[in-house]
């Protein structure tokens, strides 16, 4: 089947156009059938077999949550997570846990969340929804499983964090809901430092608290009991975030990485934009 782009997809305008590369937006895009195809590169998981779908109301100590996910989320329960004794499903972390680094170090696990979603109304909120990483969709070899990611959370690529919901195309990276009667189960690695290490082998950061984004978790009262009277200063980010909705926020993250407004700007988000799409029509051709 050929790959062809599909107008009615959503995309970032505003932001493209702000940096004059809307003619290359077009390549953002994917047909209606290409999506369809891309739910069969993993059947099982795509018809809501992961194991962060589950029956019902939740796990037994977790806290089902309504309507959108009003912050944080992070990785889909099942999703691997490099240690140094190998890979770990991210529900199975615990406390002291040494995850291994993107830069090859490892360190001590210091918390990790967990939100529980149910679907409210007529429709799942597209907040919560998980984004699917299809399977090599980043190169020949990453992530070496399908990944999935909370919309808001972000991976690693050309330097810089970008955030999943901003790299959908439809077809190797896309939305994929869970069954109506399911619950949506999404686990958040805090460590000492915001970070970046390796889920199912792509570099995905770490979770970024703020100050109130830890209270989300279901089993916040834990963190509180662990961490009682620990100063909560700011965390510094682990690398500059593109591809946030607006041109001047995009723009200024340029600038400070150094770009001149003078001559014509290297973008890491539209480099990582094409070379997923690249890579997606490489695996349509096979």
């Amino acid at each position: 089947m050929s790959y062809s782009n599909d107008p009615n997809l959503p995309r970032n305008t505003a932001r493209r156009r702000f940096l004059g590369v809307a003619a290359a937006a077009g390549a953002r895009l994917a047909s209606v059938t290409a999506v369809a195809l891309a739910a069969s590169l993993s059947p099982a998981r795509a018809a809501g077999l992961h194991l962060g779908w589950r029956n019902g109301g939740g796990p037994g100590n977790g806290q089902g949550n309504s309507g959108g996910g009003g912050g944080a989320q992070c990785f889909l329960r099942g999703t691997a997570i490099l240690t140094d004794c190998g890979e770990k499903r991210v529900e199975d972390l615990r406390i002291g846990d040494r995850v291994a680094l993107a830069g090859g170090d490892a360190r001590p696990t210091k918390w990790v969340g967990r939100q529980v979603f149910k679907k409210s109304g007529a429709s799942w909120h597209e907040s919560v929804v998980p984004i699917r990483v299809a399977r090599h969709a980043l190169d020949s070899c990453t992530p070496h499983a399908d990944l999935y990611l909370s919309p808001g959370h972000a991976l690693f690529l050309n330097g810089v964090l970008i955030r999943v919901k901003d790299l959908v195309n439809g077809t190797t990276i896309a939305p994929i809901a869970p069954p109506d009667d399911m619950t949506i189960e999404y686990y958040a690695v805090l460590l000492a430092t915001h970070e970046v290490i390796l889920a199912e082998g792509a570099a995905a950061e770490t979770f970024h608290p703020s100050d109130s984004n830890r209270e989300n978790f279901s089993n916040f009262a834990e963190y509180e009991r662990l961490y009682a009277g620990e100063a909560r200063e700011e965390m510094t980010s682990y690398a500059t975030v593109l591809g946030e909705e607006g041109g001047w926020q995009h723009l200024k993250a340029l600038l400070l990485m150094g770009a001149s407004p003078l001559t014509p700007m290297f973008d890491p988000f539209e480099d990582a934009c094409k070379k997923i799409d690249v890579r997606a029509k490489e695996l349509f051709l096979r």
